[in-house]
């Protein structure tokens, strides 16, 4: 954590950051819970227990894990940024592993069980929010980690980076609600009105999911918790771009 923030900073940096990581957890357990007391747990057999895979790839993935990739620039802000980079790519090659696998087991039940596919608000949201996640994993990959595009194209696409980035977490977040909602009316719409456990868990699992989206947001977005300049890094930027641009450094 930066030195530079005062004291009273650093511990209500540290609460936030705990925060975010027990409400991400409990959100993970709580829909594990859920599809493993109320609907017989997980399989991958084209049935309804390979269905159950879906909820719990999409939180752990999309909206987990995503959180957790943009959050490292905030909690390792002073570790060189070559390695913060890796570390964010991984995390996101990851939730990008887990949320395939969930998309693939709801296609699978559809199929198997002659379900239509992509006609529901929830599928919309979500397919747009999958789709938009592998451009933005793809773009990072080519812009910073492995980056073939110049210095300048860079600079102008990091802001958009960086708020398609929370977009995202915000749209994964909507669209899990959306979800929840879905098969709740679908499981237990004739009870859902008398306070069903069942209902109730999903209720407090989709409150859990809000205020870890409004956690994550704010983190992300105050500017007393950004990465500070790194003089040194700067530099050696500078350096780079004149050896493969054929730039000219500036003078300090």
């Amino acid at each position: 954590m930066d030195e530079s923030l005062p004291c009273s900073g650093r511990s209500i940096f540290a609460v936030l950051v705990g925060a975010s990581q027990l409400l991400g957890l409990t959100a993970v357990v709580l829909t594990g819970v859920w599809m493993g007391k109320y609907h017989g747990g997980y399989a991958w057999d084209g049935s309804a227990q390979e269905f159950n895979l879906h909820p719990l790839c999409m939180v752990l993935g999309l909206v987990f894990l995503h959180g957790d990739a943009i959050l490292v620039y905030r909690v390792f802000r002073n570790e060189a940024k070559r390695n913060i980079k890796i570390l964010h790519g991984i995390i996101h090659l990851l939730a990008l592993i887990i949320s395939i696998v969930g998309f693939v087991a709801v296609f699978d039940f559809h199929k198997a069980a002659k379900i239509p596919d992509m006609y529901s608000l929830h599928s919309w949201c979500g397919m747009i929010t999958m789709v938009l996640f592998c451009v933005q994993w793809v773009m990072g990959l080519l812009f910073f980690l492995f980056p073939v595009a110049s210095s300048q194209l860079r600079a102008v696409y990091l802001p958009v980076h960086i708020f398609c980035g929370l977009l995202l977490l915000v749209m994964a977040v909507g669209s899990s609600l959306l979800g929840i909602t879905e098969k709740l009316l679908f499981s237990i719409m004739p009870t859902y009105s008398l306070f069903p456990a069942e209902g109730v868990l999903a209720n407090v699992l989709g409150i859990v999911l809000v205020c870890f989206g409004a956690v994550l947001g704010y983190l992300i977005t105050k500017e007393d918790y950004r990465r500070p300049p790194n003089p040194e890094e700067e530099a050696l930027s500078v350096h780079f771009k004149t050896l493969t641009e054929g730039g000219t450094p500036a003078t300090p």
